[in-house]
């Protein structure tokens, strides 16, 4: 998924809505927001299982990028880049939680004729090897490149491919078995 496909108006792409961030735009910060928001969200709440603490993710996150926008060299694309900077977030989130506080259910979906596989899924995943379940996160639900992948989670992208593969199998065998 490219920027372009969910920018509102305002700058054309994201070297643009950088160099404005840089300096200091509010109005470009808005914008990062309304462009990557939703999807951090998503992954957030992916990592985290829970509403709260994934909303609290993706707040900081945006705090640190506001604040670190003028490290940024572009050597990823922004999307990239604040996508890194939430999946740190989220990891320290779930170290401060610590082995005694696991994270609470996911909120289940709103009731339809698919919801005994979507739950059996959502269990599916929280059993899932965490490297696994963020690729398949990254790549499958919001659309992210290997190559994007590769550099969120700073691993080679043979490695994320791997991982999806991995993922894709251990899902498959516990849907089966679910059944």
């Amino acid at each position: 998924m490219t920027f372009a496909k969910f920018r509102p108006a305002g700058y054309a792409n994201d070297d643009q809505l950088a160099a404005a961030c840089r300096q200091g735009d509010l109005r470009a910060f808005e914008q990062l927001y309304q462009v990557h928001g939703p999807r951090l969200k998503s992954v957030a709440l992916q990592m985290l299982g829970n509403r709260h603490d994934a909303e609290d993710a993706v707040q900081e996150t945006f705090l640190k990028a506001y604040r670190g926008v003028k490290g940024f060299q572009g050597q990823s694309n922004l999307g990239t880049w604040i996508c890194r900077i939430l999946i740190n977030t989220c990891y320290d989130t779930l170290r401060s939680r610590g082995p005694q506080a696991p994270a609470e259910e996911a909120e289940p979906a709103a009731k339809s004729p698919a919801m005994p596989l979507r739950l059996a899924l959502q269990a599916a995943l929280r059993k899932l090897n965490p490297n696994y379940r963020i690729v398949f996160q990254l790549f499958e639900v919001e659309g992210y490149r290997h190559a994007e992948i590769a550099s969120i989670l700073q691993v080679p992208e043979g490695t994320s491919k791997s991982w999806l593969f991995e993922a894709k199998r251990e899902l498959k065998r516990m849907l089966a078995e679910a059944r």
